[in-house]
């Protein structure tokens, strides 16, 4: 996306995520987008995020127990649960998405 004009004031949720999605597409490096995520979210967020993600990959890739990932990484186990949920159930398939395109073959 190319910024053409300044944006409007809205509180619409959807223009808000659009432009949010178009913001995280920009970096071209880990490292751009880690100063992206510093700008944009608190450490705690990022740590969340960070654990999150870390979670639906030890769920995606090991055979390890709800439990075992909990005391392993400190991440709650409602937390656990949810990643577990949103990996394997839900219709968004975000986590799956991305751990597919990371595999050397880019696919499941």
């Amino acid at each position: 996306m190319t910024l053409s004009s300044p944006p409007e004031p809205t509180r619409d949720l959807e223009v808000l995520q659009n432009d949010l999605c178009d913001a995280l597409l920009t970096p071209k490096s880990r490292a751009e987008m880690r100063c992206l995520l510093q700008d944009l979210c608190t450490p705690a967020e990022i740590r969340t995020l960070s654990e999150r993600w870390h979670v639906a990959r030890l769920l995606d890739g090991t055979d390890l127990p709800y439990r075992d990932i909990h005391e392993a990484t400190g991440v709650s186990t409602t937390t656990v649960v949810r990643v577990g949920r949103f990996l394997r159930h839900e219709p968004h398939q975000g986590y799956r998405r991305a751990i597919d395109a990371m595999r050397p073959n880019g696919v499941s």
